[in-house]
């Protein structure tokens, strides 16, 4: 069986450039089986696996959900809502409990930066970083670059803007980490109190200017605004930022190009996006969402290879 130089997927910088082309590789492979007739193989038919969800997700458990399901693993869901966290128990303990039942691998969300790498040196079971914070989200880098990848037929040397909330998105930093793994020019772009500080030192080109970047690239990633992780007001007022940063079908036919439209959802329409630039044929959102549950087979299957 084939496998990754890593026990675990804790985040796009720990993985090396050859773990992503395998990743990417075996993806090609598990794309053809959700497309067939019969979705099921049994190639994770002896592991047990506990989704582990510390904060709320929707498109990123149901896709890991469907994955296990496609790969015939057993899977065992867990919601901090509504289990002995709040009850004061910590980290380890409810890890440790769900182990405690032969579990083999842990998909784990949480709202804490670097707790699924605290949990890589306690346990020995394989982990898979679902989000942490505002640090990393590499399976979504991933489905992101495999989406580039697929329609673009290669990633080196694509110009790709990263278009939004970048101070607060574990979104941006895993795609910037991949990209330039995979040899592509990347740019952020985004009110300045929407860019980290030192953003400009980790490969990136930055600009202000939404209509600049667009002209630039060959792919805009667009990311919402994460509200719900911020403390202060960063700007004016949503309509003010749709006036600057939006992009609407107008803006779009405006360019004397055509370009790909990804977002890693969920959108707030009419503000980073309108409905007529998200449905339009520049965008390859709905193709992301179905190439991310084939990147999550392809690194569950891969992990399973692996011993901590």
């Amino acid at each position: 069986m084939p496998r990754l130089s890593q026990p675990h997927l804790l985040g796009i910088k720990n993985i090396t450039t050859e773990d992503i082309e395998l990743i990417f590789e075996t993806a090609d492979n598990f794309k053809e089986v959700i497309n067939r007739p019969i979705k099921k193989v049994p190639s994770l038919r002896d592991v047990t696996i506990a989704n582990v969800f510390f904060e709320n997700s929707t498109r990123t458990r149901l896709s890991f959900e469907l994955a296990q399901k496609r790969l015939s693993a057993d899977v065992i869901n867990f919601s901090a809502s509504t289990s002995s966290v709040k009850k004061g128990e910590t980290l380890l303990d409810t890890v440790n409990n769900i182990l405690a039942m032969k579990v083999d691998m842990i998909v784990m969300r949480h709202a804490s930066a670097g707790a699924p790498h605290f949990l890589s040196r306690h346990i020995k079971a394989n982990i898979i970083n679902a989000g942490d914070g505002t640090h990393e989200h590499p399976t979504q880098a991933l489905l992101d670059a495999y989406s580039i990848r697929e329609k673009l037929k290669g990633v080196a040397g694509k110009k790709v803007a990263i278009i939004g909330d970048i101070l607060h998105s574990r979104v941006a930093l895993s795609n910037i980490f991949a990209l330039n793994k995979l040899g592509a020019e990347v740019m952020v772009c985004g009110p300045p109190t929407l860019l980290p500080k030192f953003i400009g030192k980790i490969g990136v080109k930055v600009e202000l200017d939404l209509h600049k970047a667009l002209a630039w690239c060959d792919v805009a990633n667009v990311l919402r605004i994460q509200l719900e992780r911020q403390q202060l007001k960063y700007f004016p007022s949503l309509r003010e930022y749709s006036l600057y940063y939006g992009i609407n079908r107008k803006t779009l036919d405006t360019l004397k190009k055509p370009i790909l439209l990804m977002h890693p959802g969920p959108i707030n329409r009419g503000v980073e996006l309108s409905s007529d630039a998200a449905d339009s044929h520049h965008s390859i959102i709905l193709d992301q969402v179905e190439n991310g549950v084939a990147v999550r087979m392809a690194v569950m299957y891969l992990l399973a290879g692996t011993t901590s």
